[in-house]
């Protein structure tokens, strides 16, 4: 591989998932790359795969899933020096993939290499231990990976906690799992991430803290492994609008002091605006479009892209009102997928040529800038549109954007004013 600043890449990956109903396609086939020290965005409308993209990184694929195909290499020498020799094929220079090395090899990697901000925080904590508990024994388990040869990020020397430790722990505290040193760095965790009082917090059980600190706390439990890559998955949502904005300060401080890299999924483009480097929107399990805030904010190609820029409250706006994108994300089942433009169906500007799966087209704008959609290298034209009930009972808005129709005083409608990053609810990165 040639030598670039990316520590991911994501090549084909397809996930899938085998239920009763038949075969979900979550994930299709789906390329991302990531540089070092960056914050790249994914962002779509819920069903849309972006949580199972982030589950297939970091390997947390449960039954009925499974990751059918594809390669995520990750750059990390001294990972491709210790699997070289078992397994030659899965390292191209400092570049491991790590679907090609053992399940435990790529389980070794979580914490140290890769950890991950969960949606619900309230779930990922147990309620009858305290968060410093929590904290301090995530922390001795990095420290103590240095007693299994498949670490790659050994923190002490702290030989193997065996069943007969844990017997004499109950009579013995210097026997106990949790050191000293990692309850103390359990604390700085929490000051870290701005919760106030650390070491009173930390005695104090999940349903002590408010929504906030908690979010704050799963931030500094995530934290606990000085991970490579950041995965935060909605990690503000539930949370009011001045929490919010506290937690992506925090992440945003986080990134800059650590210069870790940042996975970041949602569906709020005001985040996006205000967190990433680059964004990928993801629509039925692909990426449609992605490159820079600007060429996806100010020069988008794909009309789901815009539908999202158009769903955005607008203070002062023509009319008040949103615009919806119509219907609903389509079934990902496979044999209910057809082979096509998956948004087609819902689009204001489907033409003929969508009928045939559009491949990854160059747009205008940076290098990065892609787009799978036909309008990249041609212009919609009514006459090769396809009639608004072509896909039956879809809620296709045809018309739309087709012809605007006159107001029945001769006057047209006011036209949307086009969204940009600091309409969208915070300034560019």
């Amino acid at each position: 591989m040639t030598d670039t600043d990316d520590i991911l890449r994501v090549n084909d990956l397809s996930t899938r998932f085998f239920t009763e109903q038949g075969q979900v396609n979550a994930v299709d086939e789906l390329e991302l790359r990531i540089e070092r020290g960056e914050v790249f965005g994914i962002v779509g409308e819920s069903g849309s795969g972006k949580s199972v993209t982030a589950r297939s990184v970091i390997d947390l694929i449960d039954a009925p899933g499974e990751i059918v195909d594809g390669e995520i290499w990750f750059d990390d020498a001294e990972l491709a020096e210790r699997v070289r020799e078992d397994a030659p094929d899965a390292v191209d220079g400092s570049f491991v993939d790590l679907l090609s090395v053992s399940s435990a090899v790529r389980q070794s990697l979580r914490g140290t290499s890769f950890s991950m901000i969960f949606q619900d925080p309230e779930s990922s904590f147990n309620p009858s231990l305290t968060v410093g508990e929590q904290l301090a024994e995530a922390v001795e388990v990095q420290r103590r990976a240095s007693a299994n040869p498949r670490s790659t990020k050994a923190k002490t020397d702290s030989a193997e906690y065996s069943f007969g430790n844990l017997l004499l722990s109950t009579v013995l505290p210097s026997q106990q799992f949790v050191t000293e040193e990692s309850r103390e760095r359990a604390i700085e965790l929490l000051e870290l991430v701005g919760i106030p009082d650390p070491v009173e917090r930390a005695d104090e059980y999940p349903h002590e803290y408010s929504g906030g600190m908690l979010q704050r706390a799963m931030i500094a439990q995530a934290l606990a492994g000085e991970p490579d890559v950041l995965i935060a998955d909605e990690p503000t949502t539930a949370l009011d609008v001045t929490i919010q904005a506290q937690i992506l300060d925090l992440l945003d401080d986080l990134q800059t002091e650590t210069g870790m890299t940042i996975l970041l999924i949602t569906h709020n483009l005001g985040v996006v605006a205000r967190m990433c480097d680059r964004v990928g929107v993801m629509y039925a399990g692909e990426i449609v479009e992605r490159g820079t805030l600007e060429d996806v904010f100010d020069d988008h190609v794909h009309p789901y892209t815009e539908g999202l820029l158009g769903s955005i409250p607008e203070l002062g706006g023509a009319n008040g009102q949103l615009e919806p994108i119509g219907g609903n994300v389509p079934s990902l089942l496979d044999h209910e997928m057809e082979d096509r433009c998956h948004f087609a169906d819902r689009c204001p500007m489907a033409m003929e040529d969508c009928l045939d799966h559009p491949p990854e087209f160059d747009a205008a704008g940076s290098e990065d800038h892609t787009v799978r959609c036909v309008l990249a290298t041609q212009s919609y034209t009514e006459r090769e549109a396809l009639p608004p009930n072509y896909f039956g009972d879809a809620e296709r808005p045809a018309g739309e954007k087709h012809a605007e129709p006159a107001h029945s005083d001769g006057e047209q409608p006011a036209e949307r004013t086009r969204t940009t990053i600091s309409d969208s609810g915070g300034e560019s990165r």
